[in-house]
């Protein structure tokens, strides 16, 4: 049990820092392109990573890091970016938060998971409880954030999955670094494509460039995949409800946002999903 807790706690660490990244992308990084945020947040960390660890992946590991790298951090990224500048105040969340429904049917299709019926509640009530959160009367709706937002949420319940099920013969570290550099390689050229001009960095804007690549990446994508690896996938995604839970606490705190009570009952019903989702099967 006391492994359980501190592999759920580390774990946790992930969502909670995922959480500032609406905060830091809109206050830090107003001028840049979802893109360019994306591929600056994964490119740099990996290489980072890689630089340390000093080990390429072989034979088959090649496909299945491109594979990887383009579902968890690619797609996920940049639509979570596309998202974060299109949908008003944590609407982005609200959309994302669909993600561990969708692996709650994606590890019982492809890892042979029991399909427990509480799994599915706990999902429901969190993304209730996110909505409660953040859909606020002032909240817009954008079709291409709406879009992004969900697009992010299959391509990173697919990508857990498959995270899983491909245990590489490697490191948690190595795993990271071949993920993160895989997936900001392929960002490159969609960048040069479509935001081929990168604005002149500020110290402000280098500080959120550090903020999402070092600690929002390099740091968290370490913990979320070692979750994964020792955990199950039912008790890992609710844990994504915690980042809107985040993102409005930091809303709460730093930009004068206030907390209805509406809000607070989407707190209780976030908690109390993560909580039903640790509860063990029958």
């Amino acid at each position: 049990m006391r492994t359980h807790s501190s592999d759920l706690l580390l774990t946790a660490i992930a969502p909670v820092v995922w959480g500032s990244t609406y905060i830091v992308t809109t206050q830090f990084l107003p001028n840049f392109s979802p893109m360019t945020v994306a591929m600056l947040r994964a490119l740099p960390a990996g290489l980072l990573l890689l630089a340390i660890v000093r080990q390429l992946p072989t034979g088959i590991w090649w496909r299945r890091i491109f594979v990887l790298g383009a579902l968890n951090i690619s797609i996920f990224l940049s639509m979570l970016f596309v998202a974060a500048y299109r949908l008003p105040g944590g609407v982005a969340a609200t959309v994302a938060a669909v993600q561990p429904l969708f692996a709650v049917f994606l590890a019982s299709a492809l890892l042979a998971s029991p399909l427990r019926p509480l799994s599915i509640l706990a999902a429901l009530v969190g993304i209730g409880g996110v909505a409660l959160l953040v859909l606020t009367p002032r909240a817009g709706l954008d079709a291409v954030g709406v879009a992004a937002g969900l697009t992010a949420a299959a391509s990173m319940a697919v990508g857990n999955i498959l995270t899983r099920k491909w245990q590489p013969p490697v490191s948690l570290l190595t795993f990271t670094a071949w993920q993160l550099t895989a997936g900001g390689i392929l960002l490159v050229p969609v960048v040069l494509i479509f935001a081929p001009t990168i604005p002149a960095p500020t110290v402000t804007n280098l500080f959120g460039l550090v903020w999402l690549g070092l600690i929002g990446a390099a740091l968290t994508y370490v913990l979320w995949f070692r979750g994964i690896a020792r955990l199950e996938s039912a008790v890992v995604s609710p844990l994504l409800f915690i980042s809107p839970l985040t993102a409005v606490l930091l809303g709460w705190m730093f930009l004068d946002q206030t907390l209805s009570p509406i809000q607070i009952a989407g707190i209780v019903f976030v908690i109390g999903s993560i909580w039903l989702s640790q509860r063990p099967a029958r």
